[in-house]
């Protein structure tokens, strides 16, 4: 029985020399509260960064087919403009009336 004394008294006194903050502090980082929070929140990370990834992935898959598809219709729509607009331009040198639908 005195073992058993001793040995509550010094723990005892190591828990009172932890302090109060400690102490409490401890009991906080323990609680089934914390520690389903700090889970939650590493799940949360997890998830964000498969997100950014995956739309990271979608974007560089969007702006390489804009480049591939729509880049050279808007260069080939630019010509014909510049096109139209050289033929108008050499119709009033020449003196020939300019087209009703060339002045849309």
């Amino acid at each position: 029985m005195p073992s058993n004394v001793a040995k509550n008294r010094a723990s005892l006194r190591s828990g009172a020399d932890d302090g109060l903050i400690a102490r409490l502090s401890r009991t906080v980082s323990n609680s089934p509260i914390t520690v389903a929070t700090r889970q939650a929140a590493t799940d949360a990370k997890v998830v964000t960064k498969k997100l950014l990834w995956s739309t990271g992935r979608a974007a560089w898959i969007a702006g390489t087919t804009f480049l591939i598809l729509a880049v050279p219709l808007i260069i080939e729509m630019d010509r014909e403009q510049q096109f139209n607009e050289l033929e108008l331009q050499q119709q009033s040198l020449l003196g020939t009336p300019p087209l009703a639908s060339a002045l849309k």
